[in-house]
């Protein structure tokens, strides 16, 4: 009889572990391969050969929907400014609850200053409706409401009413925000709802087989008087953008251009270039960010004032990132002054 249940035993076989459907998708993510490990720890994926070191998938280069005005060239200053907590120790901390609201506090605290800042968000989506409901509270005491209506009144159009309110100075503001958007073109309006009178912004940028051209302005109803007139011109497609823009205002003419290059799935790189027709000032900066791996990231940036930015971004578990990075002043290297900067974002 044992031998009997024995053989039985044996022809039972244990179910084989799924095979991984991300190792042959060109466009699969980390998020993808860290939900698919939790999964089936038994499987692991070896994230070097399935996203970092294939080659780039340029089936779909040309970036159809153009974005809006504010957004041109944000992947190159993202090479800059994303990574870098100069002089500060920062900590976010963001949490869902099962009701689906979502609250994100965050603190800082400069080195220099020692001026301890915070702020506590919370957000509520209703997808049914389209509606966003937003609250926000700093350390200013300063309370901001807002609600957001998107895709309900025409497909690509979202509404937004913010309004603040300073309990301590009883001072009160508010914002009314538009914006539509298509595969051809993006509109975005901007009041601010002041008695004597408002400052109306707004832009537009169409999009053609990857040509970009934007135009944003300002008018201030008070004075009757236009205060900003801006210009850009790029090209974009998946691993590469191009961004040109002319901005007139009261302070005079500034120019400016803009290069992000994807060169492989670990590096990407930017150029930033600026001069200032009113100061004769010229700004210029290089930089890059390298993944070691899924976890880890190296940046480095440096501009034409001998400032040479450095960071480093770990992931040390699930929801738990470490952020470190220096600043260092190339052209008074031995007087000091440097600066330091560690962020840490927690996430559940």
């Amino acid at each position: 009889m044992a031998g009997t249940f024995k053989d039985c035993a044996t022809k039972i076989k244990k179910p084989p572990e799924p095979t991984c459907p991300l190792s042959s998708d060109p466009k699969v993510t980390k998020d993808q391969i860290i939900c698919w490990q939790k999964l089936h720890p038994k499987q692991p994926l070896d994230y070097h050969s399935i996203v970092l070191d294939r080659p780039l998938d340029l089936s779909e280069r040309l970036i159809m929907a153009p974005p809006s005005y504010s957004e041109l060239g944000k992947r190159s200053r993202d090479v800059f400014g994303r990574g870098y907590h100069f002089g500060l120790i920062k900590l976010d901390v963001k949490t869902k609850t099962a009701a689906g609201v979502e609250f994100n506090t965050s603190g800082s605290s400069n080195q220099e200053s020692g001026k301890v800042s915070g702020s506590l968000e919370t957000k509520y989506k209703v997808k049914e409706y389209g509606m966003t409901f937003t609250e926000r509270w700093n350390t200013d005491n300063t309370l901001t409401t807002g609600i957001e209506v998107k895709d309900q009144i025409a497909q690509g159009l979202k509404i937004a009413l913010e309004g603040n309110f300073s309990p301590q100075t009883g001072s009160k503001s508010g914002s009314l925000k538009t914006a539509f958007q298509n595969d051809f073109v993006a509109l975005n309006t901007d009041t601010d709802l002041n008695v004597n009178g408002p400052i109306i912004q707004a832009s537009a940028v169409v999009g053609h087989q990857g040509w970009l051209a934007g135009y944003q302005t300002a008018f201030d109803t008070a004075k009757s008087k236009l205060t900003k007139n801006n210009f850009a011109l790029g090209f974009s497609t998946a691993d590469f953008i191009l961004h040109t823009n002319v901005d007139h205002s009261d302070d005079g003419q500034e120019f400016g251009g803009a290069i992000y290059q994807k060169i492989n799935n670990r590096l990407e790189t930017g150029v930033n270039l600026a001069w200032s027709a009113g100061s004769n000032n010229t700004k210029f900066g290089i930089g890059a960010k390298y993944d070691l791996d899924l976890d880890a990231s190296l940046r480095a940036k440096i501009n034409n004032q001998s400032q040479i930015g450095l960071g480093y971004q770990q992931r040390l578990r699930d929801g738990i990132t470490l952020t470190l990075s220096t600043l260092i002043d190339g052209k008074n290297f031995n007087n000091g002054g440097h600066k330091i900067g560690l962020a840490l974002e927690l996430e559940a």
